[in-house]
């Protein structure tokens, strides 16, 4: 029998590949393949994580230390707004919402995309748009993927996952591959470790 969790898992799996479909394919840039890593990590597990500020979507201001103590802080680094992958991985979050705060974690997206292009991007994905904070890394230019040392050099971010507990340390990391989407199951198994 599948318990309720990996069930959730392969039917968020099943939606994520056709996600895209929810974005008009018009409004995808299709980048093409890229060098899958091409940056060197500034931080490492078991570390303090680097605080922040970054503007939301909602306009409000949002720090990393703003959970310390609350909420354990899953990160999630994508290169770049209305592309193939990075329009399919968030609204797979937007499903396993529940599994994320089972672990009493929030997730904040970051991009290096100014807000408005964030914005426009994330209201088409889904009624709603995205149920985490997006956050501009603008400017100074990636200056948070560059403190995590994701920042790719043509400007953009890694795909990458750190997964902060709520003392404000570094428990796990992924610099995935950019061309690929993250695996779900492996973020939750990662968060379900801090309970």
């Amino acid at each position: 029998m599948i318990k309720k969790p990996l069930y959730a898992l392969l039917i968020i799996s099943l939606f994520c590949s056709s996600a895209v479909a929810k974005i008009a394919e018009d409004q995808i840039f299709a980048i093409g393949q890229l060098k899958p890593v091409a940056s060197i990590l500034n931080v490492k597990v078991g570390e303090k994580a680097p605080d922040f500020t970054l503007t939301s979507t909602s306009g409000n201001k949002v720090s990393l230390s703003d959970y310390r103590g609350k909420k354990n802080v899953v990160l999630s680094f994508v290169p770049a707004a209305f592309t193939p992958v990075c329009s399919d991985q968030w609204p797979g979050y937007n499903l396993a919402r529940e599994l994320f705060e089972k672990n009493n974690a929030i997730i904040l997206g970051i991009s290096t995309d100014n807000t408005p292009s964030q914005h426009a991007w994330t209201q088409q994905m889904g009624d709603g748009g995205i149920w985490f904070p997006v956050l501009s890394d603008f400017y100074p230019h990636g200056a948070t993927a560059k403190a995590y040392g994701v920042l790719r050099p043509e400007g953009i971010s890694e795909r990458a996952i750190f997964i902060i507990d709520k003392a404000g340390v570094i428990r796990f990391i992924d610099v995935h591959d950019i061309n690929t989407r993250p695996n779900l199951e492996v973020i939750i198994k990662a968060l379900g470790k801090l309970n």
